[in-house]
């Protein structure tokens, strides 16, 4: 496929493309398409509480907020709290039923995410962490209105830790899942990527009709700035199509008759008619969408430290108070077994646990977003410390996704005017014609002129050669600018130096563009996509963590090897195909690696969400940052760093919590049940309900202690 500077299509194998169009038009915005059938908020929600019985985010802050605020009045009037407090709470008719009343409240209401999540664990038989709270709150609940009702005089009034174990819970899991990322936004950003309507080709002229009326056959017109709404080829005229949500790429590619478009992509500059090939599940966009779902869905199986932590707690504690209670029965002591086996259910709800997680991640989020890093997933978080393999998509991540001016060679004895170099003289007058265009390797040649503070004279007529180059007068000469089709058509050969130089640049997957002027061709300029200087950091620096680095792009080998030898990459894939990227990813993984994904297409999507870690760069489409679970907020792929360091320093915090929380319920319990009895050491309701939250006091301390983690500074650059 030639360009207008008949340079092939670099995602082909060969040179980039140099097209001379208007800058690329974007459209008016459309309301938003829904996303694929099927699929709602909480079938994508990673996590594993029995998928928080189905509740939202926002289910869990409401709930957090109203049983907070009927939680001070249980806890002021309760007097237990008063005895541990030395105060004697207010005495008036009614006030007795305050905890009661307003604790049967939030037992119902707030406990309820809890109740019916600890039901369905128990139906699945995978005890958890809702099973856990479940059991307590029904116990505490329970022995309170028995001891409200002064049945059986016992003095088990739990009310106010009741209030605030609800609480706690509710705010933990709002917290937690605040910091989930949803698999929705990916589907959404993929299906918004087409318009609502389209121009249907009749036998009187066009109609508009909505996308789901299109039938594979249809003749549409696609005007100047408007997106396909389907899969086709073109059947008459030629646009430059934006593609770069597909592929990732920033260069336009030229689509002329019997070139096929996709679903989604831009006719930048001209309007063309085309003959739709497929529509609604079976475009490509279609089946990128669908890869996106299934690697999301496979990844959303792991389960949190949390969980197994509260599996064990459950087995410990409903052991503990089953064995306390027949001990103390067997002991003749009804009233201390009832007593110990309550305290034992209750205070072995874990209040720390619920939260030493929960706010890990909410400080080791915020710090990310302080250094550029923004995590949408938590698991991401977890992961990220057991990658053995970065995996960064080359073009817009460790390049720049723009071309830059790399070298200028003059053909012999042409251009001393003046005194100036001849290289000058060469990129000067490219520069004079390339002047009035707005395509990306224009203005990079003009750029790199101003930059060398080179004279650039003014050029008049300027007229765009399709599929072969630029023209314009310059000085009254005609000057022309294009790439090897521009030379074949005028019938005019490279003199030999020049053929060495850019034969070496052709190797390496330069863009040539060549100078003629008057017919004699006075040089050539070559065009790359600059690496950036931080990839080379930040590879370095991940080899020297024993990280491994790859790099997987569309571009033919010659491209990707010249920027794989310059940053020292350990393995590449190249020539990829879109819908391959994804495959990749699994075959590093057949291989026993775990992947961090690094990229910025919608082509990477399904790849980001493979991986064990899929992290976007910031700057790129919607899709790709939905699709991951980090985001980085600008194009440093130093960022990556800051992301192993957090995820490590975070993953030591939520152990450390997990220990002492688990390691509290260890100790607490077999003193509440009574195991030091003979020696005249109990734990007394009271004691265990202080214990408790000295615990999560400690937890939460000790998370914040991540505020002190330095992270990589050039994340934030």
């Amino acid at each position: 496929m030639e360009h207008r500077h008949g340079s092939p299509d670099v995602t082909r194998g060969m040179v980039p493309q140099h097209p001379h169009g208007p800058a690329h038009a974007s459209p008016a915005p459309h309301p938003a398409v829904p996303a694929a059938a099927g699929h709602t908020d909480d079938d994508h929600m990673v996590h594993s509480h029995g998928q928080h019985a189905g509740h939202s985010v926002a289910m869990f802050k409401n709930r957090f907020w109203l049983t907070l605020a009927l939680a001070v009045p249980v806890v002021f009037f309760s007097p237990m709290f008063g005895e541990l407090l030395g105060y004697q709470p207010p005495v008036f008719p009614g006030s007795a039923w305050i905890p009661p009343a307003l604790g049967t409240v939030i037992f119902f209401y707030g406990g309820q995410p809890f109740l019916k999540g600890g039901l369905d664990e128990l139906k699945t038989r995978k005890p958890g962490m809702m099973l856990l709270i479940a059991m307590a709150i029904t116990v505490a609940f329970t022995a309170s209105w028995v001891t409200t009702l002064g049945i059986g005089g016992f003095d088990l009034d739990f009310w106010w830790e009741l209030a605030l174990l609800v609480d706690i819970m509710l705010l933990g899991h709002w917290i937690e899942m605040r910091a989930l990322g949803s698999a929705r936004g990916a589907l959404d950003a993929l299906a918004a990527l087409l318009p609502d309507e389209a121009e249907r080709i009749t036998g009187s002229g066009t109609e508009a009709v909505s996308v789901s009326e299109l039938r594979s056959g249809d003749t549409i017109l696609v005007r100047s700035g408007g997106r396909m709404p389907a899969d086709g080829a073109v059947i008459e005229g030629q646009a430059e199509f934006d593609e770069s949500m597909i592929t990732g790429e920033s260069k336009t590619v030229l689509r002329s008759p019997g070139d096929p478009v996709v679903a989604g992509t831009i006719a930048t500059d001209n309007s063309i008619r085309v003959r739709v090939t497929a529509i609604g599940e079976d475009t490509a966009l279609a089946g990128i969408q669908r890869l996106v779902a299934e690697a999301q869905a496979s990844s959303s199986r792991a389960q949190a430290l949390a969980d197994r932590a509260a599996a064990f707690l459950f087995y410990f504690a409903a052991g503990a108070g089953v064995i306390t209670f027949v001990v103390w029965t067997l002991l003749g002591s009804m009233p201390d077994a009832v007593e110990r086996t309550v305290t034992v259910l209750v205070i072995a709800c874990p209040h720390a646990l619920g939260l030493a997680i929960p706010l890990v991640i909410a400080i080791s989020t915020e710090r990310a977003a302080r250094a550029g890093v923004l995590i949408k997933n938590r698991m991401a978080l977890e992961r990220m410390r057991t990658v053995d393999v970065v995996l960064f998509d080359k073009t817009g991540t460790l390049t720049k996704g723009e071309p830059e001016l790399k070298e200028v060679a003059a053909a012999d004895g042409t251009g001393t005017a003046a005194g100036r170099d001849a290289r000058d003289a060469v990129l000067g007058l490219a520069a004079a014609v390339e002047a009035d265009s707005e395509h990306p390797l224009a203005r990079s040649i003009v750029a790199a002129a101003r930059d060398r503070g080179l004279d650039i004279p003014a050029a008049e007529g300027f007229t765009s050669l399709t599929g072969r180059g630029v023209r314009a007068t310059v000085r009254g000469r005609t000057v022309q600018v294009g790439g090897p089709a521009l030379l074949r058509e005028l019938g005019l050969h490279e003199p030999p130096a020049l053929a060495a130089a850019t034969g070496a640049w052709l190797e390496r997957g330069a863009a040539v563009l060549h100078v003629v002027d008057n017919g004699t061709v006075l040089g050539a300029v070559s065009l790359e996509d600059a690496v950036r200087p931080e990839s080379r950091q930040a590879v370095r620096a991940l080899q020297a963590r024993g990280i491994k680095v790859a790099m997987i792009t569309g571009d033919a080998w010659q491209v990707a090897r010249a920027v794989a030898e310059e940053l020292n990459i350990d393995e590449v894939f190249a020539e990829v195909l879109p819908a391959d990227k994804d495959k990749k990813v699994a075959e590093l993984q057949g291989r026993g690696l775990k992947v961090a994904m690094v990229g910025d297409g919608v082509n990477d999507s399904p790849a980001l969400a493979r991986a064990e870690v899929g992290i976007a760069i910031g700057g790129g489409t919607d899709v790709a940052v939905e699709s991951a679970g980090v985001v980085l907020a600008g194009n440093d792929p130093r960022a990556v760093l800051s992301m192993l360091d957090l995820s490590k320093a975070s993953y030591r915090k939520m152990w450390q919590n997990l220990v002492w929380a688990t390691g509290y319920n260890v100790v607490s319990v077999p003193l509440a049940a009574g195991v030091l009895a003979f020696a005249g050491i109990v734990l007394s309701p009271a004691a265990g309900a202080v214990m408790m939250s000295a615990s999560t006091v400690i937890v939460a301390l000790n998370a914040q202690l991540l505020r002190r983690l330095r992270l990589n500074p050039a994340a934030a650059s």
